[in-house]
Formats: C-alpha cells, sequence, structure tokens
C-alpha cells in the first residue's frame, strides 16, 4: 500500500503551493534570530566611569572638556579600576586647583579608592539593559544570568515542543507559541524591573524555541522526501536574513526598549498563518483526520496544477497507520532515546556534538559585544558567513552524506577557536569561526 510520500511524488514534492509555504515559514525562523543572539545589543556594555557629582561640580566650574574631566578625576589603572572605583576624595573643597586638582589631597599621589557609591556615567551613544539596570561591576553577573534565562527557557520549551507538536498538531503550536512569544517580547520591551526583565526573557525562550521547532516540523512535512534536506538547511539559512536585520535595526535604533519592540512587533504579523498555511496532513493522519488530511492534499494537489490520482482518494496511509498503532501499543518516551545500546550510543554523540556547538557558536557570537571598536560591523561579517556554510551543506551533504562534513566542521571549528585563543587582536578569526558551527549544526539535521 503506498504511503504518504508517493501521494507527494504525484501532487508534487516541491512546487508552488510548498514553495509558498516554506517562504511563509521562513520568517519564523528569521524572527528567532534576534530572540537567540539579540544580547549582542539589548545587553551591550558601552564605556562607562563611575558617576561623581562632586567631580562633576568641579568640571562645570573649572570649564573642563569631557576628556580633561576623565583625566582630572578617573584613575589610572586597569579596566576594572577605571570603570568600577573613583578616588575617594571630596571634590567638593574650596582649595582644589583646575591644573592639578589631586595635589591638595596628597603629595606623593598615593590616593585611596572607593565603589561607585553614586552610580556610573555611560557613553550616551547607545542605552542598553547594562545602562538602565546598572549591570557592571559586582553586578555584572546579572548580564549572564539575562541571557541564562533565555537559555533555561531553550531548554524546557525543546522538551515539551514535541508533546505540544504531536498533541494539538503542527500549525496550532506554532500559533499559539507565536502569540504568547510576541506578548513576551512586548513585556520585556516594558520590563520595570531587572527582575521582570529576566522573567519575561524566560519566557520568551520557553516559546520561542518552540516556534522554530513547530515551523521546521511542519514545512518537512508537507514536502517530498527528496527536498526535505535541502528545504531543512535553507529554513537554518533564514535565521542569518534575521541576523543581518537584527545587525540593521539595531544599528538604526540604539535604545534597548525602542529597539526591542522594533523586533517583537512584526511577530504579531505571523498570526495571519492561521489563514495562509495548512495543517501538517501527515499529523492528521496520524490523528485519524484522514477526511481533513486528503482535502488538504486535494487543495495542494490543486494550486500546484496538478491531479489527484482516483485511487488515493480514500486511502488509510499504511506509515502513518503503523506509528498509531504503535502508539496505541506503547506511547513514546523519553526512554526511548537511551533503551538500546546502539541508540543510547547515537543520542550521547548527538548530544554532546548539539551541547558543544550550541556553547561555540553562541559564545562566539556574545563576544561579538566587547570584542570589537565596531560592533555591528563585526555582526554583520558574522552573519555573512552563515550563507557559505549552508552552501557547502547542501553540496556535500546531498553528495557525500552528513558523517564527513560533520567531522570535517568539528576538526576547522576546532581548530579555528584554538587559533583565535593564541591570536593577538583576531577579530578576523573571531568573525569566521562561527562558519563551521553553522556547517556542524547543519550537518546534524
Amino acid at each position: 500500500m503506498p504511503n504518504f510520500d508517493d501521494i507527494l511524488e504525484h501532487i508534487g514534492e516541491f512546487d508552488l503551493f510548498q514553495k509558498r509555504a516554506f517562504f511563509l515559514i521562513c520568517f519564523v525562523s528569521v524572527a528567532f534570530a534576534p530572540i537567540y543572539v539579540g544580547v549582542v545589543f539589548l545587553g551591550f556594555i558601552p564605556e562607562h566611569r563611575c558617576l561623581n557629582p562632586g567631580a562633576a561640580e568641579l568640571s562645570s566650574r573649572c570649564g573642563w572638556s569631557p576628556e580633561q574631566e576623565v583625566n582630572y578625576t578617573v584613575p589610572n589603572g586597569e579596566t576594572f579600576t577605571r570603570q568600577c572605583m573613583r578616588y575617594d576624595v571630596d571634590w567638593n573643597a574650596t582649595e582644589l586647583s583646575c591644573t592639578e586638582p589631586l595635589e591638595a589631597f596628597s603629595s606623593n599621589k598615593n590616593f585611596s579608592l572607593t565603589t561607585c557609591l553614586d552610580g556610573w556615567v555611560y557613553d550616551p551613544s547607545i542605552w542598553s539593559i547594562v545602562s538602565e539596570f546598572n549591570l557592571v561591576c559586582e553586578d555584572s553577573w546579572k548580564l549572564d544570568a539575562f541571557q541564562s534565562s533565555v537559555n533555561a527557557g531553550y531548554f524546557l520549551g525543546s522538551i515539551c515542543v514535541g508533546y505540544i507538536a504531536d498533541r494539538f498538531g503542527r500549525k496550532t503550536s506554532l500559533l499559539i507559541n507565536t502569540l504568547v512569544n510576541s506578548i513576551a517580547g512586548v513585556l520585556v520591551a516594558l520590563a520595570p524591573s531587572y527582575l521582570w526583565l529576566v522573567i519575561f526573557r524566560f519566557i520568551q525562550g520557553l516559546i520561542s524555541k518552540a516556534s522554530w521547532t513547530a515551523g521546521y516540523i511542519l514545512i518537512t512535512e508537507i514536502v517530498g522526501p527528496s527536498y526535505r534536506r535541502v528545504v531543512a538547511i535553507l529554513y537554518q539559512t533564514a535565521f542569518a536574513f534575521g541576523l543581518l536585520i537584527l545587525d540593521a535595526v539595531a544599528y538604526v535604533i540604539p535604545h534597548w526598549r525602542w529597539l526591542q519592540l522594533a523586533i517583537t512587533l512584526p511577530c504579531f504579523l505571523l498570526l495571519f498563518y492561521y489563514w495562509c498555511l495548512p495543517e501538517s496532513p501527515r499529523w492528521l493522519i496520524s490523528q485519524g483526520q484522514n477526511g481533513r488530511a486528503m482535502e488538504i492534499m486535494s487543495d495542494i494537489a490543486k494550486k500546484n496544477g496538478k491531479v489527484m490520482p482516483a485511487g488515493f482518494e480514500s486511502i488509510n496511509l499504511e506509515e502513518e497507520k503503523e506509528e498509531k498503532e504503535q502508539k496505541e501499543n506503547r506511547g513514546p518516551s523519553l526512554l526511548d532515546l537511551v533503551r538500546t545500546t546502539q541508540m543510547r550510543k547515537y543520542t550521547f554523540i548527538l548530544m554532546y556534538n548539539w551541547f558543544t556547538s550550541a556553547i561555540m557558536y553562541q559564545g562566539l557570537i556574545i563576544h561579538l559585544g566587547i570584542s570589537g571598536d565596531n560592533v555591528y560591523l563585526d555582526f554583520f561579517y558574522s552573519s555573512l558567513v552563515e550563507f557559505p556554510a549552508a552552501l557547502i551543506l547542501i553540496l556535500t551533504t546531498e553528495r557525500m552524506g552528513r558523517r564527513y562534513p560533520w567531522a570535517t566542521a568539528n576538526l576547522v571549528a576546532g581548530a579555528a577557536c584554538l587559533v583565535a585563543a593564541f591570536t593577538p587582536e583576531g577579530k578576523l578569526v573571531i568573525s569566521i569561526h562561527p562558519f563551521p558551527c553553522r556547517v556542524r549544526e547543519g550537518s546534524l539535521i
């Protein structure tokens, strides 16, 4: 008895209908990029120093330029000293000189230092969550906690997404997750405190990964088997367009709240997919809704300019029927991933590779925020290398399978990291070695 893929061969594996659906679903991947690496701009660490009201008043009285105020009143030394410490002196003393103000306190230039008791002064050219919530010095760990919250959401969301998509359907899962994710994104922009910011960001991580995965499942289930691999790779490539868009929007909008709104509000447009996209016929058949599935398949055939073969009009698909019977006998479980020796081996190998890929890729992208003179240009270069990575994947996996590109990308990624570690001013290396990371991830599809 023919299966679902046999029908796709007759009505079009990747014709007009699938191409339109694929184009629309790619916007889900585009929208995921600002959530995944948005911390580069939302959490950008601007130049900063201790706020010292007395020094500011003296600067105003003496007519110092901003550079002169820094030279006279900010301690010299390492970055931490300049950004997180200040002179423990009384700048309001009337006998202070405008040329050498510190001489009035000590002749040997040994001054005691104290922490930034009155806050900080930040570079006004960009306003990030670091500037607003003072996530610097002893509170710098809170910036890492902000990003960890979204990663924790990814972790929990990845566990639940399969069940949600199987229980309620691919399209329903995509729409509900998109709605909640968009609302959470707006709440992030309106967060009144750091605690609420972390909570709303966690919700975004919890839901956004589910949206991205639901879109991935939906598109791969309505295209034919010979196009599935290419579609999966190009779906990830749409993520790179999201990176480029994020970079451009962040350059134009340097305030984190307005930036967050700018990258979130368009996501509400994805709710129109309710009228633009079908439910997965494969999922409908697995739920015993063959009539509705065949209506969708007939519509696909019509829009592809094909005719549904008469013998397929009321077919019970063998493949999906066997899967349903298996679920009835024994429901799917996470234990299936470690039930046999061979499956345990594959599971742990893939988990380890995804773990290392995620750490390397996200770590390198986030590092751009503190590694170069122009974070926008560095981010742009790192985004561009995603495209040749996709091309290499398409060319190699079609001819060589997945293992060789996967192994080669592992070696190149490791070598690039080692070179970057020992390369002074290694901006070029930092911008390029996300490339093998994407090849690694794509070869795992």
